[in-house]
């Protein structure tokens, strides 16, 4: 089972650090993150905004660690999907438009089902590892 952990373990990193990055911007400037989702359409722009950012920024802090991982992926989940419908609304194509939206998703729905692994601080609790 060590290929399986080591695995989602580089998943979870990966994954981890993206949502950080998209997350720590948005959580740094509250207001813009605000008036950025009432211009997309997300109404009130301060909840979905703070909801966003926090999910993102928890989210990608709580994978790197292997805490709360599936909980946390659900969550991450939605976000990413709630985007791709977004975008794919707006008519965006799929190569610069929601191809990271949508391997996100994918890798969260992974993550989801398949646990966090034994490189964890659940130590791959679910499966018995």
């Amino acid at each position: 089972m060590m290929d399986f952990d080591i695995s989602m373990l580089v998943l979870r990193l990966a994954a981890g650090f993206i949502f950080i990055a998209h997350g720590w911007p948005k959580v740094r400037g509250m207001k813009m993150t605000a008036q950025h989702f009432e211009s997309m359409g997300f109404k009130p722009g301060h909840v979905w905004g703070t909801a966003v950012a926090l999910v993102e920024f928890v989210g990608g802090i709580g994978l790197l660690l292997g805490f709360l991982v599936q909980p946390l992926a659900f969550a991450l989940a939605v976000v990413m999907l709630m985007a791709l419908f977004w975008k794919l609304g707006k008519g965006q194509s799929l190569v610069g438009g929601y191809e990271l939206d949508l391997m996100l998703l994918a890798t969260m729905i992974a993550v989801m089902l398949l646990d966090s692994g034994a490189y964890s601080m659940t130590g791959g609790m679910y499966y018995g590892y």
